[in-house]
C-alpha cells in the first residue's frame, strides 16, 4: 500500500516539474541569462563587433562623471513631477464621472481605455502633428482666438510638459480603469449614512472615497512611476531628445549609448542604474503612502 503511494507521489511530482518546465526555461532563456549577461557587461567594453574588453568600473566612474546622464535623469524628474499629478487627478475625476448615473457610460469607458490599446508610436505621431507650430490643430486654434502660437515642442521650456501631457493622455485610459475597479468596491451604504448625517458630496469624496481608494493610488503612483521612468518613445519620435537636450530621457540616452554609440558597457549600467532609481522611488513612495504598514 505504501509503495503504490510513494509512486503515485513520484508519478505527481514528475507530471508537476513537466508542467512548470516551459516557465523555467522562459525565466532562464529571457529573464536571468540578460540579467546576468548586462551585469557582465557593466565591467566590460563592448561595441557587438569586437571581443569585450575588462574595463573594472569605469564604466560606473563615467556614469557619475557623465553631465548629459544626469541631465536626462533631472528631465525625467521634470516629467513625472508633471505627469504622476496630472495622471491621478484626471484618471480619478474621469473615474468619479463614469462611475456615476450618466448616459453611454460603457462607451465612455470603452473610449478613455482605446488610446491604451493602440500603439505608443502611433499615438505620438498623431500628437508629434498636433503640436506643430505652423499647421498645428492647436496651434490653428490659438491662432483663430487671437493669440501666438505656443513652441509645443521645438521650445525648451514646453517641449517636456508637451511630452507629459501627451503621455497623460495616452495613459489614462487604463488608471481610469483601476481607480473605477476601486470605486466599485466601496459599499453605497457608506454613502447612504453619510447623507443621512448632513455630509455633502464634497466631504463624502473626501472622508470615505480618497481613504478606501488609498491601496488603489499607491498602485497608479507607483505603476505611473515606473512608466514614467521608462519614458522612451514619445521624446524619441517627438523631439529626438531636443531641443537642447530638454527631453532627453534616461531610457532614450540608454538607447543612444547603445545603439547609436554602440557602448553596450556603458548602456548597461545606465541601466542598472536606472532600476536602482526606480526601486528607490517606489520604496519612498510606499513608505510614504502605505498607512497601512506597521509603524
Amino acid at each position: 500500500m505504501l509503495g503504490r503511494l510513494r509512486e503515485q507521489y513520484r508519478t505527481s511530482d514528475k507530471a508537476g516539474y513537466v508542467m512548470v518546465l516551459p516557465y523555467i526555461l522562459h525565466f532562464l532563456l529571457f529573464t536571468a541569462y540578460p540579467l546576468v549577461f548586462a551585469f557582465v557587461l557593466v565591467f566590460n567594453r563592448w561595441d557587438i563587433v569586437t571581443p569585450m574588453e575588462f574595463i573594472g568600473i569605469r564604466n560606473i566612474q563615467r556614469l557619475f562623471r557623465d553631465a548629459t546622464f544626469w541631465t536626462a535623469v533631472v528631465n525625467t524628474l521634470r516629467f513625472l513631477a508633471l505627469h504622476i499629478p496630472l495622471q491621478i487627478v484626471l484618471s480619478l475625476l474621469i473615474a468619479v464621472i463614469l462611475n456615476g448615473p450618466i448616459k453611454f457610460r460603457s462607451f465612455f469607458r470603452g473610449a478613455f481605455f482605446l488610446p491604451f490599446v493602440v500603439s505608443g508610436a502611433v499615438v505620438t505621431i498623431l500628437w508629434q502633428q498636433l503640436y506643430s507650430t505652423d499647421a498645428g490643430i492647436l496651434n490653428l486654434v490659438l491662432t483663430r482666438i487671437g493669440m501666438q502660437p505656443v513652441p509645443w515642442l521645438t521650445d525648451p521650456a514646453w517641449a517636456i510638459c508637451s511630452i507629459a501631457i501627451m503621455a497623460t493622455w495616452k495613459n489614462m485610459g487604463f488608471y481610469i480603469v483601476l481607480f473605477l475597479a476601486g470605486l466599485q468596491n466601496v459599499a453605497a451604504e457608506l454613502y447612504e449614512a453619510a447623507s443621512i448625517d448632513g455630509a455633502n458630496r464634497y466631504q463624502q469624496f473626501w472622508r470615505i472615497t480618497l481613504p478606501l481608494l488609498q491601496p488603489v493610488m499607491l498602485l497608479v503612483v507607483i505603476l505611473s512611476t515606473i512608466g514614467g521612468f521608462s519614458l522612451f518613445i514619445e521624446p524619441f519620435v517627438m523631439t529626438g531628445g531636443g531641443p537642447a537636450e530638454s527631453t532627453l530621457s534616461v531610457v532614450l540616452y540608454l538607447y543612444k549609448q547603445a545603439f547609436q554609440f554602440l557602448r553596450m558597457g556603458y548602456a548597461a549600467t545606465i541601466g542598472f542604474a536606472l532600476a536602482i532609481m526606480i526601486f528607490v522611488v517606489t520604496f519612498i513612495q510606499r513608505k510614504l503612502l502605505d498607512t497601512d504598514q506597521p509603524a
